[in-house]
C-alpha cells in the first residue's frame, strides 16, 4: 500500500477509509513533526489535507516522492497550485458534492435575514409575544432581485432556488455565460446599484480580496442586503461594519469571516445581521461525501488512474 501523510484531523469516516487503503502517517499526532517527516518523508506519495491547512512548501520539500495532494473542500487557498504544478504534483478538491448544501444555507441565510427569524425566535422565547403583542412586520424575498457574484456550480444552484422563491436573478463574474438565462453585469458596481440582494460566492485569493468594498456596499444602499458564503476576505469587514452601523446598508448574513474563527464583536449587537460559523457544507451527508472523494482521488491517482476531480 502507498504511504499517505494526513496533515490534520479529519472526520473519523475519512480517517478510517484512509487507514484501510493506505499506510497512513498522521502529522497532527506527531510529538515532533520534523522528526516524523525526516523518517518517513521519502516514502510519502500522497497527502490528505484541506484548503485552509494545505501542504506548505517547507513540508513538500521533505516529501521528494509526493505526487498528489487531495484536499477536503472546494477552496484550496492554502495550496500553492502553481508551485505544485512546477513540482509535478496533482492537486484535487471536492466540488459538486457540497453544491446542494451550500445553496441551501445561502437561501436559509437570506430567509433568516429578511424574515428576522433569529430575532423572532428570541422574541418568542422571551415571552414577549404574550406581553408585547405580535412581532414587527418583516420583509420577504418574493419579487426582489438578487445579484450573484460568482455563477459557478454553487451560484447556479442558488439561482435556481432563488427563482423558486419568485426572485429575479442577475449575476457578475469574470465572463458572461451566454447559455444561462440570467442577465450578466460586467461591472459589479452597476449590478450592486440595481439589486436588492448581493450574494458573494467567490473563492479566496488576491484577485477577490475586498472585492466588496465601500463603493460596492454604498451602491447596494440602505435597503440592500449582503450575503457572503464564499470567503471572508472578499468583503472589506471594517467597511461593512461601518455601513451597517451608519445605516448605509440594510443588513448582512455572513457564513464566512476575515480571520476565522475570530468574529468582530461589533456584529454581536447588530439587529440587522445573521451570523453563521462557516457551516455551509457542514451536514452529515455532505461532509461524508467530501471525505469519500478525498479518499477516491488518492486511490485513483496512486493506482495509476486519472484523479477524479483534479484542480491541476
Amino acid at each position: 500500500m502507498s504511504d499517505v501523510l494526513i496533515m490534520r484531523k479529519m472526520l473519523q469516516s475519512v480517517i478510517d477509509a484512509l487507514d484501510a487503503n493506505f499506510n497512513t502517517h498522521k502529522l497532527y499526532e506527531a510529538d515532533d513533526p520534523n522528526a516524523l517527516l525526516t523518517r518517513i518523508g521519502s516514502r510519502i506519495k500522497g497527502v490528505a489535507t484541506n484548503g485552509h491547512v494545505g501542504c506548505p512548501p517547507e513540508i513538500m520539500n521533505k516529501l521528494p516522492n509526493l505526487s498528489i495532494i487531495s484536499s477536503f473542500g472546494v477552496g484550496y487557498d492554502a495550496i500553492d497550485v502553481a508551485d505544485c504544478r512546477a513540482r509535478g504534483i496533482v492537486v484535487t478538491n471536492t466540488p459538486d458534492v457540497l453544491t446542494d448544501a451550500m445553496a441551501e444555507i445561502t437561501l436559509g441565510l437570506m430567509i433568516a435575514l429578511c424574515r428576522k427569524i433569529p430575532q423572532a425566535d428570541a422574541y418568542t422565547r422571551a415571552g414577549k409575544w404574550e406581553t408585547d403583542g405580535p412581532y414587527a412586520l418583516t420583509g420577504e424575498l418574493t419579487g426582489k432581485t438578487v445579484g450573484i457574484i460568482g455563477l459557478g456550480r454553487i451560484g447556479k444552484e442558488v439561482a435556481r432556488r432563488a427563482q423558486a422563491f419568485k426572485m429575479r436573478v442577475v449575476f457578475h463574474g469574470r465572463n458572461d455565460q451566454a447559455h444561462e438565462p440570467f442577465q450578466y453585469y460586467p461591472d459589479l458596481l452597476t449590478m450592486a446599484r440595481e439589486v436588492d440582494w448581493l450574494v458573494s460566492i467567490v473563492p479566496g485569493g488576491a484577485a477577490t480580496k475586498h472585492l466588496i468594498n465601500r463603493e460596492v456596499i454604498d451602491a447596494l444602499g440602505p435597503d440592500g442586503m449582503l450575503v457572503n458564503v464564499g470567503r471572508g476576505p472578499s468583503v472589506d469587514e471594517p467597511e461593512l461594519i461601518k455601513a451597517l452601523q451608519e445605516g448605509r446598508l440594510g443588513g448582512a448574513a455572513l457564513d464566512v469571516f476575515d480571520e476565522e474563527p475570530k468574529v468582530p464583536e461589533a456584529f454581536y449587537t447588530m439587529d440587522n445581521v445573521v451570523l453563521s460559523p462557516h457551516q455551509g457544507s457542514a451536514t452529515t451527508k455532505t461532509r461524508w461525501a467530501m471525505g469519500d472523494l478525498v479518499v477516491r482521488n488518492l486511490k485513483a491517482h496512486l493506482d495509476g488512474l486519472p484523479a477524479i476531480t483534479p484542480v491541476t
